[in-house]
């Protein structure tokens, strides 16, 4: 039997999860977006932790295209313990049974969608939310986990170094700490698809009993990141990996910060099994990097100090746009944290990718 080669990240997820899983087990879950970046993760931790602690659970993912996911992961298309439904996160048809957890994590962004098609965005995002709800419903689901965005605030303020789940929208919005997406700018569509989900499982938890579990998700990396879409850490590896020169497209100044995909599969684990009722969770690390400081330190760890070109010279006395998240609930609430350090994510997610290209 081959080596799994995120067997150590596995067991990483186990170690900070263990006391959770008994609620799962002899359980039957249901995962929409169980093909994406967050769903592989979220496949390949289920199959690990039910096999190791003798769980005898069952998953069944919903997909689009069972071949494509096959060509990407044929090992957890294999998995006895994991089972696909065809069909569209807007009107897939209720697979028979009860199933006691839901894991909505589609969709995941699409940056042509949102870019041009904001109406569809938005359309894939609210019906399939309210869909999915509807499934848990039917089903008599008791958890259900929305995989939600930091970007439901608005952009985040210059002056605010890590932004909280309190600063959200309301009526008034001359208040100090309160934002929202801009309702009249379209490229929104993806923020403002996710708040109005976060408005659905609110409505819905009370009136069916269902635990509506939400986590705002920020940035991140490790293996299964695109290295060829929208994510400037992942293009930053790509180049990398080929020899290129890291190519940052703006001036280098906006803050991220990176948690580390082992870390966010257990993240996401502990907020639908111990997270509070409709109480957001930030997910994401609080180091706040610049894009150019994101840039070099691929170059120093896997780019054998690449260089790095930055395309556009700062806006003298311009703010640095942020988009960092304020962590403090879920390690007070839920003892979360980022345990892996960004240096040694970006050296694994490279290594991966090596892994992934030599076995093809």
């Amino acid at each position: 039997m081959a080596v799994n080669p995120l067997s150590a990240d596995l067991d990483h997820i186990l170690l900070r999860t263990r006391p959770l899983w008994e609620e799962l087990r002899g359980k039957r879950l249901f995962v929409t977006g169980g093909t994406g970046f967050f769903g592989c993760w979220l496949l390949e931790s289920f199959a690990w932790a039910n096999e190791r602690l003798g769980l005898g659970a069952e998953m069944l993912v919903l997909t689009r295209s069972l071949e494509t996911f096959r060509k990407k992961a044929p090992h957890l298309t294999q998995h006895p313990d994991i089972q696909f439904h065809i069909g569209d996160v807007r009107d897939f048809t209720f697979p028979a049974g009860s199933f006691s957890h839901v894991i909505h994590a589609a969709s995941e962004y699409i940056e042509k969608l949102n870019n041009k098609e904001h109406q569809l965005m938005l359309d894939t995002l609210v019906c399939g939310t309210r869909h999915t709800l509807d499934f848990a419903v039917r089903s008599g689901s008791k958890k259900f986990l929305l995989t939600s965005t930091g970007a439901v605030s608005g952009a985040q303020p210059p002056d605010m170094t890590h932004i909280t789940e309190d600063y959200a929208s309301a009526s008034d919005v001359s208040v100090r700490d309160v934002g929202a997406p801009n309702d009249l700018e379209l490229r929104v569509a993806h923020n403002r698809g996710k708040l109005d989900s976060e408005f659905l499982c609110a409505e819905y938890s009370p009136r069916h009993g269902i635990e509506a579990k939400i986590a705002r998700c920020f940035t991140f990396v490790g293996p299964y990141l695109p290295l060829d879409k929208h994510f400037a850490i992942g293009n930053f590896i790509d180049d990398a990996l080929h020899g290129r020169c890291i190519q940052v497209r703006g001036d280098g100044t906006p803050f991220r910060s990176y948690l580390y995909a082992a870390d966010l599969t257990a993240w996401l684990w502990t907020i639908l099994l111990r997270g509070a009722n409709n109480r957001p969770y930030n997910v994401g690390s609080s180091q706040a990097v610049t894009i150019e400081e994101t840039a070099k330190a691929v170059a120093r760890v896997i780019g054998k100090n690449t260089p790095v070109k930055i395309a556009q010279k700062p806006v003298p006395g311009r703010p640095a746009p942020r988009y960092v998240p304020n962590i403090n609930r879920a390690v007070s609430e839920l003892q979360l944290d980022q345990w892996t350090q960004l240096e040694d994510a970006i050296r694994a997610t490279a290594a991966w990718h090596r892994h992934v290209a030599a076995a093809r």
